[in-house]
């Protein structure tokens, strides 16, 4: 584990969910928080994260949504070994079960059978594409240094089971790529949402929810906007952060 000098604590819900993560390298954003409150799921469901990271979407969908059985999957061991930490000091090892491998050797059996639910933050850039950040853990976070798109779609169908629902974020300017992966992996996808930093300003990012062996037929939902003109998170974004009624 990392020495306390080394890392940060930051808390969920009035102080219900501790999270600790490294002081510097990879850090959860609010992609993460976003992702993790559009998982809505039914009673009993598996709920699977690729790129679990720190274990922050385990941790806030567990705590939304105590009747759900959750797993992690990451391949640096460092940030799994954080996850782990975090899920126990929260109370919650026996509900979010966290594996230090690569997402592309998972298999079914290896979580007693297929799940109901697979989310993922994939790495948003190519290799070839812009600076690769120095730091080893937030470069393979935000480039395909470790998986790919297709490496991240084809786990995500080979773990869900038929009609199953995945969900994730992913960058804009790649959401042709996303569509056409999730195809090819069986996965179709359902719903979109843009994602603008402010209501003025261009969508970076995007929402998606795909179901494998879905027929075809897509909503386009309303924007999620982030920030208030004025400043501060929007109604939408800040009721992320309160408690479960």
């Amino acid at each position: 584990m990392e020495p306390e000098k080394l890392v940060t604590t930051d808390t969920f819900f009035n102080g219900k969910i501790t999270v600790r993560q490294a002081r510097s390298g990879y850090r959860y954003s609010i992609d993460a928080v976003i992702l993790a409150n559009q998982v809505r799921p039914r009673p009993g469901d598996r709920i699977l994260d690729l790129g679990t990271g720190c274990g922050i979407i385990p941790l806030i969908v567990a705590y939304r949504h105590p009747d759900v059985r959750l797993f992690g999957v990451e391949i640096q061991s460092d940030l799994a070994e954080m996850a782990r930490s975090n899920a126990g000091t929260n109370g919650l090892a026996e509900r979010i079960e966290i594996i230090g491998m690569d997402m592309q050797h998972l298999q079914p059996a290896t979580l007693s059978g297929p799940v109901d639910i697979v989310v993922s933050n994939p790495p948003y850039y190519r290799v070839s594409s812009g600076r690769i950040n120095p730091d080893s853990q937030r470069a393979v976070a935000r480039h395909e240094l470790k998986v790919d798109l297709a490496g991240v779609l084809s786990t995500a169908a080979r773990m869900l089971r038929t009609a199953g629902k995945f969900l994730c974020i992913y960058g804009g300017e790649r959401l042709v790529d996303l569509f056409s992966q999730m195809r090819r992996s069986n996965i179709e996808p359902k719903t979109v949402r843009t994602i603008h930093s402010r209501a003025a300003g261009d969508a970076r990012l995007v929402l998606v929810e795909g179901v494998k062996a879905g027929s075809p037929g897509m909503t386009i939902g309303k924007p999620l906007i982030i920030f208030r003109d004025g400043g501060g998170y929007t109604e939408e974004l800040s009721r992320m952060f309160n408690p479960p009624a």
